[in-house]
């Protein structure tokens, strides 16, 4: 069952897996519910090790991501900031973000999982994206993302 598994305890290719494995309505339960915020913690805390420093080069941003459906109607925001070719990550915001993007918790997942892509998501409106458009489309590049 998904919510018997932390995702800080799996390599990011056999988590990706098991999302592309797990019935939806189980995915949205476990989102809605207490395990939510072990999900989303070990999926950014994963980031910044899947930097590619490559592809950051000198790039200097603080992002923002806003994962909103928490149960009781909020968000989780989670701040990454990359210099130096470093990705630091803090679930509590400190500083003003040069992109802030903001999607739901299953919109995340079928990221995660390599079901969904970033730029048809921005089209349909399932990613929105507030600040350095530019940015934006150069993010999912920045990241190691395995393969489904």
């Amino acid at each position: 069952m998904f919510t018997d598994v932390d995702p800080a305890d799996l390599e990011p290719q056999d988590f990706a897996a098991l999302l592309r494995r797990t019935p939806a309505a189980e995915l949205k339960a476990a989102m809605a519910g207490a395990h939510r915020r072990t999900v989303l913690n070990g999926i950014f805390a994963r980031m910044p090790g899947l930097l590619r420093q490559d592809r950051a080069g000198t790039l200097s941003a603080v992002i923002h991501w806003c994962v909103t459906g928490r149960p009781d109607g909020g968000a989780d925001t989670y701040e990454l900031v990359i210099a130096d070719g470093v990705c630091t990550l803090s679930d509590r915001p400190r500083h003003e973000p040069r992109l802030t993007l903001t999607l739901g918790a299953m919109e995340l997942l079928g990221l995660v999982a390599g079901r969904s892509s970033p730029v048809s998501m921005l089209v349909l409106g399932r990613l929105k994206a507030r600040g350095d458009m530019a940015l934006t489309v150069r993010v999912p590049a920045l990241f190691e993302i395995p393969a489904p």
